[in-house]
């Protein structure tokens, strides 16, 4: 007698290292009598992998839980589990507050989140399935490379929910970037909460550089892309690595959160303004073309005004390539947490409007200057009559695009040249031009 299969829908929120972990779980679950669907509707198991990092991602955790639990009292769903960050950070609260949940687990960064999820749905962990995933991406992959984080910044939970540093093995992070290349893909993101502290808890040294040398080795596999590069105690050598190997992509994401000394101290970053804008100026300098994307946090506890118009100001003069600014969340646990959140909301998103409108002028400029140049792009999907792709510049789901027009069919994942003809603040616009 066939034994009917589970279909089980992965819900994923937050982060891509979230992502990662339920691709991972995916792979084990389909490895035994589950089938994995995209539509919740066809589901009879939900597992919502949620984020616990900021207030906004905890209200959406909660509202998907939440719905995800009125579902299964309609009887659409027959089981409703709750894993990551946010179940991980706060569990007991959500056992009083959300009985109805089948079972709460972990962090899905925890290999006992795994174990948990896997026996509870009678399914046997597989040694043999480690670095297999089930992709939820065509021709990219965020390829995790290490886990948790050993910075003191004062506004972030991912410790408390994620714990401290650990790298993965190099020979496990090339033998899951072998399985990937295998699988078509084209494009690496490296992702950690710290990829530049790899090595540190194998060696004590900072040997982020070993493992893009490694990566730039295999075959298929034509961008490398760094994210998640902290500023304090750059390595050393990784600047020549970004100049020099042709598959390490001429761009960098590294969150510097502030420009005054004044929050750099008291976001506890272990960096000054001057050793800031010498790290930027020396990626500039060096690394002929780099696109530098940065991420910054306004209304942080002890934020002035004179700070705003200091990191305003910062951003207007540098003219990063791309760039992200959140508010402060109040988050209990943190060091923050002691301080008084003395911004109110209105004040938080008044800072981060101003710092986008001066962004915005930033990017309209750079973009201006695109016009008429030929680019390489990849191609990622299409839509609404435009094929969409990406410069080397811009990381799939959080910086630019260019809708490309084209008579002739495109292939996802496939590079062209497209000459640009028109811009707006945060896209472009292109031609293929056929060979």
């Amino acid at each position: 007698m066939k034994v009917k299969k589970d279909k089980v829908k992965i819900i994923t929120l937050g982060c891509s290292k979230n992502l990662v972990d339920s691709e991972h779980i995916s792979a084990q679950l389909k490895n035994g009598n589950v089938e994995i669907v995209d539509d919740e509707n066809k589901a009879n198991t939900v597992i919502i992998n949620t984020c616990g990092f900021i207030q906004p991602a905890k209200e959406e955790s909660i509202n998907t839980i939440l719905a995800a639990v009125e579902n299964k009292q309609q009887g659409k769903l027959k089981n409703v589990y709750v894993a990551g960050c946010l179940s991980d950070r706060y569990m007991d609260e959500l056992k009083i507050e959300i009985p109805e949940v089948d079972k709460y687990f972990g962090a899905t960064s925890k290999p006992k989140t795994m174990y948990d999820i896997l026996n509870t749905m009678g399914i046997d962990y597989k040694k043999n399935l480690i670095g297999e995933r089930s992709l939820s991406t065509k021709h990219y992959a965020y390829l995790k490379i290490s886990d948790g984080c050993d910075n003191p910044c004062s506004f972030c939970a991912i410790p408390i929910m994620r714990g401290g540093h650990v790298s993965k093995p190099l020979k496990e992070i090339i033998d899951e970037a072998k399985k990937l290349a295998d699988k078509g893909i084209k494009e690496l993101l490296v992702i950690g909460q710290d990829t530049t502290y790899w090595g540190m808890d194998i060696n004590r040294k900072r040997e982020i550089t070993k493992v893009l040398e490694a990566l730039s080795e295999l075959n298929g596999i034509e961008w490398i892309r760094l994210m998640y590069a902290y500023p304090s105690r750059f390595p050393d050598g990784l600047v020549d690595v970004l100049a020099n190997n042709e598959k390490v992509c001429k761009y960098i994401d590294i969150p510097i959160q502030h420009i005054s000394d004044n929050m750099l101290k008291i976001m506890r970053r272990g960096i000054t303004k001057k050793q800031q804008i010498h790290l930027l100026e020396s990626l500039r300098n060096k690394v002929e073309d780099i696109a530098i994307r940065t991420t910054l946090l306004v209304g942080h506890p002890g934020e002035t005004e004179d700070d705003i118009k200091e990191l305003a100001d910062f951003v207007r003069d540098f003219e990063f390539d791309r760039l992200g600014v959140f508010t402060y969340s109040h988050e209990e646990g943190t060091h923050a947490h002691t301080y008084k959140d003395d911004a109110s909301q209105r004040e938080k998103n008044k800072r981060h409007k101003k710092i986008l409108d001066v962004q915005k002028k930033v990017s309209e400029k750079k973009n201006r200057e695109m016009l008429n140049r030929v680019c390489r792009v990849i191609i990622d999907r299409k839509e609404f009559g435009y094929y969409i792709g990406r410069t080397y510049k811009d990381a799939p789901e959080i910086d630019q695009e260019v809708y490309i027009k084209s008579n002739k069919k495109l292939i996802d994942g496939n590079f062209y040249d497209a000459k640009i003809y028109d811009y707006e603040e945060f896209d472009l616009f292109g031609e293929i031009i056929h060979n």
